[in-house]
């Protein structure tokens, strides 16, 4: 068959094509290859902590989102304790200032109080306010924070390496796991240059050819 296009039943001219095919024949060589995961992750923790409970080993099979390791976190759910403590405090304060504010707006519609004072009522009112709205943020934070110690599978796959024990001490960023996903893989090999046949040598069909 021509390289030439020819064009076919629906009047698309076909491209020039060639057949290439494996055979056991020619010369053969062996290179060391590496079998890697296109996705891998060395997952860890932002905080750091004592290591309380590891739930997985080197060869499971993990799903998204399981539990992988859990850290102490006693010290931050006291923080989120008394960051929610400090938020009821805050909202009484701002309450009670509103609850004057209130009152002295009374007075001074009847002239019994200055606007000054009116003022002075309002800027505590308003700064009651703000401390209330700091510390709600301050226990998000802490509530976040908490929930940092529980590392968690990224996505479905298998743990290929858990780089602590029960015990130890985890710092922040430090690897804790490897996972890997086993449904892409692909081979790694370092082939000299020379050993790659050029486009000229390649085997073609007898029925095709490239002129």
């Amino acid at each position: 068959m021509a390289a030439a296009a020819q064009e076919s039943a629906n009047g698309v001219p076909e491209l020039a094509h060639a057949t290439i095919a494996a055979g056991s024949g020619g010369q053969q060589a062996r290179y060391d290859g590496v079998v890697e995961a296109v996705r891998q992750t060395v997952v860890g923790a932002p905080v750091g902590g004592l290591v309380v409970a590891v739930h997985a080993q080197a060869g499971d099979r993990v799903k998204a989102g399981q539990v992988l390791l859990r850290l102490d976190s006693r010290a931050s759910l006291q923080q989120a304790v008394a960051a929610t403590a400090q938020i009821r405090a805050a909202d009484a304060a701002e309450a009670l200032a509103a609850n004057e504010l209130q009152r002295q707006w009374q007075l001074f519609r009847k002239h019994y109080i200055s606007r000054a004072a009116l003022e002075r009522t309002e800027a505590q009112y308003h700064a009651a306010h703000a401390h209330a709205l700091a510390q709600r943020a301050v226990a998000t934070a802490a509530q976040v924070d908490s929930s940092l110690y529980t590392v968690y599978a990224p996505y479905a796959g298998v743990v290929a390496e858990v780089a602590v024990v029960l015990g130890e001490m985890a710092l922040p960023g430090r690897a804790l796991l490897t996972l890997y996903d086993p449904t892409a893989l692909r081979v790694s090999a370092a082939v000299p240059q020379g050993a790659v046949p050029r486009p000229a040598d390649a085997a073609l069909a007898p029925e095709a050819e490239i002129p």
